[in-house]
């Protein structure tokens, strides 16, 4: 007889046991063991141990299988991982971490990181292919919107898989929240209101009732109408990848030496501080001609401006010179800060306001959101959970089909927050994210080519590059690390078959196939997985830091990121007045309806993963466990680094401190 010494661990989560009977099989490369029963009532957080009897030694361990039975009513089990000693004393571990539900059988593997190439066993062949199959049949593709990334075919959080929901934990906090949020500002008026601010003033009383939160935002009410500030925010604002150096100027913005003279000061001139890399731009081009709506019945306005930025001796980024349509012309003015206060105010106003649409809907929603789903169906749809690139990437997923499918049933769909609180029409936001997907290339995603590309290396004060590429490099050597040790060639990267069909995965149905974006449908070198991993881990973590986690300090002031308005763009200077500006700017509900989305989408959560941390332990070999420890402490150090920054600063950049980044999209 050969005795085998099993435990078996339930995950710690909330209603992670079960009182539903639970079975245990092993399966070795010399046959299997009888059905074990494990007995009931697997408690959160506890270990189950038995002792499986065979009548042989079952040689080297490569699958358990556990089933779940029920005789009335169904009790969810969540499996943490099973460790099995064989009677020779080695031990075997085996990640889980999935619910098992109804009545089932589920096989998991012994945890060491196995390409398809590194099975030889028969068994663990069919066990590849039989997962993968029924993943694709789960997790199917479908088109949301034309010349959108496609997205995973549910229709409400309701039709997911209960391994990628929200826990029990972040539903509960999820929903409290936005009861809490929205009640509270029902019961202070603003829901109801559906006129003007009264004054500028009076728009600091709606979030002067989030207490604890109002420290930037008050910042912001109190220096929104500086240019330094207004500069400051296209380096550390939610839109950080916008701006870009202006070395000639494009015919359709028409700005004259004589017009920035007095911006650029004495002894210099306009052509000087472009040859010089002075001079940046910032173009809207996107929003040309997408359609406006209505908010309560009243038409709406967007306009597609430009806008010239000068980096002064002190290097201080400023406006200098803003046009608030993509056609030059008398009804077209190029505004100054020369001009009347109301005049300049407005037209930086209106910069703002397409700045909030393009971060929202091509920084966010597209670029971070709907890119983080892509890679994560492909993720689950090619690639088996023994695959080492599946241990590595899986925790930057943790939520984001949840997140994802309720934004689309209640944030981006029409009828939703966004819709009832922008300018745009639903076909608008559609038409704006099928253009930025159009423009979106590899280099743009890769941050260090991106700041090479737009021009902004030497920029100073921009903590938003600084930090980010420290997290880059730090990323980088983490993947590289657990590249080299899976893959010791190219030609190992070649003959991947599964890795091979998820990045086609990711190039067809995230980038609709367009080569012109410059996305790989293929890798051939250890050196393009590694860029390619460090794209896909950046973007899910960081980059989405970077551009969600400031939004309620940023928008809180209405002025400062207003969603619609309410005027046309002027056509001509000195028409703007302190009334005129306060009825060009959303009323008083759709601004409460809008924060509350703000604030819900900048709140940090329970149930939370910070970067790097990777508490369910799916990789089992020494070599990976050593750099998760020393990707950890090079984070750590650049979060004392970004400390050490603030610590000294009047306003703290933090949206890129390692403590402030979840792994994943989860919100």
């Amino acid at each position: 007889m050969a005795a085998y010494k099993v435990k078996v661990a339930t995950g710690d989560v909330l209603e992670a046991g079960t009182r539903n009977s639970i079975y245990i099989t092993l399966v070795g490369t010399r046959g299997e063991s009888p059905q074990k029963a494990m007995s009931y009532k697997f408690l959160p957080g506890k270990v189950k141990e038995r002792t499986v009897k065979c009548e042989q030694d079952l040689g080297p361990l490569v699958l358990v299988r556990l089933t779940k039975t029920r005789l009335f009513l169904e009790d969810a089990w969540f499996c943490k991982e099973v460790h099995v000693t064989a009677p020779n004393g080695t031990t075997y571990h085996f990640p889980c971490h999935q619910w098992l539900e109804g009545i089932t059988t589920q096989e998991f593997r012994e945890g060491t990181g196995k390409k398809m190439a590194d099975d030889d066993l028969e068994v663990l062949k069919e066990h590849r292919r039989k997962e993968l199959k029924a993943r694709q049949d789960a997790y199917q593709w479908k088109n949301y919107a034309e010349g959108w990334p496609r997205c995973l075919s549910v229709d409400s959080i309701f039709d997911l898989d209960s391994n990628i929901q929200f826990s029990c934990t972040r539903a509960k906090s999820f929903k409290g929240l936005l009861i809490y949020q929205g009640t509270t500002h029902l019961l202070s008026g603003f829901l109801s209101r559906p006129n003007s601010w009264r004054s500028l003033d009076e728009m600091r009383s709606i979030f002067s009732r989030t207490k604890g939160r109002d420290i930037v935002p008050e910042y912001v009410a109190s220096h929104w109408q500086e240019d330094a500030f207004f500069g400051y925010q296209f380096l550390n604002g939610n839109n950080p990848i916008i701006i870009r150096n202006c070395t000639v100027l494009p015919e359709k913005f028409p700005v004259t030496q004589e017009m920035v003279a007095d911006s650029l000061g004495r002894g210099t001139t306009l052509d000087k501080e472009m040859k010089e890399g002075r001079i940046f731009i910032v173009d809207y081009e996107v929003l040309q001609g997408i359609p406006a709506g209505t908010i309560h019945g009243r038409q709406q306005y967007v306009a597609a401006p430009l806008c010239l930025l000068h980096q002064d001796a002190n290097g201080h980024l400023r406006p200098i010179a803003i046009q608030l349509s993509q056609m030059p012309g008398p009804s077209s003015p190029i505004f100054l800060p020369s001009d009347d206060e109301w005049d300049w105010l407005l037209a930086k106003t209106w910069v703002r306001n397409a700045d909030f649409y393009s971060h929202q809907v091509i920084t966010h929603l597209l670029r971070t959101h709907l890119f983080g789903e892509v890679f994560a169906v492909a993720t689950l749809r090619q690639l088996p959970t023994c695959h080492p690139l599946f241990k590595l990437l899986i925790p930057h997923f943790r939520f984001t089909l949840h997140i994802n499918t309720l934004a689309r049933t209640i944030l981006i769909n029409p009828g939703g927050v966004i819709d009832k609180g922008s300018g745009v029409t639903h076909e608008g936001l559609l038409l704006i994210l099928q253009r930025g997907l159009e423009k979106v290339t590899y280099t743009s995603l890769c941050l260090p080519e991106d700041i090479q590309a737009r021009g902004v290396s030497f920029i100073p004060n921009y903590h938003y590059r600084d930090d980010g590429m420290s997290l880059w490099e730090a990323i980088k050597r983490f993947v590289s690390g657990m590249v080299a040790f899976y893959y010791t060639d190219n030609a190992a990267v070649q003959g991947d078959a599964e890795l091979q069909a998820w990045v086609m995965d990711i190039f067809t149905n995230g980038f609709l196939g367009r080569t012109s974006s410059g996305i790989p449908s293929s890798l051939k070198t250890v050196a393009e997985l590694n860029k390619f991993l460090t794209m896909v881990v950046f973007t899910c973590s960081a980059q989405h830091a970077a551009v969600n986690n400031g939004q309620y300090d940023m928008g809180a002031f209405l002025p400062n990121a207003p969603s619609s308005m309410r005027h046309p763009p002027p056509e001509e200077k000195g028409k703007a007045f302190l009334q005129h500006f306060l009825d060009t700017l959303p009323e008083v509900d759709t601004t409460a309806n809008i924060l509350v989305a703000l604030i819900l989408l900048s709140s940090r959560l329970e149930d939370i993963r910070l970067l790097g941390h990777y508490p369910e332990e799916r990789f089992t070999e020494a070599e990976p466990r050593r750099l998760i420890r020393t990707f950890q402490r090079e984070l750590e150090d650049i979060h004392e680094r970004i400390e050490e920054r603030n610590y000294k600063a009047e306003l703290r950049y933090n949206y890129m401190n390692p403590q402030e980044i979840e792994n994943s999209i989860s919100i």
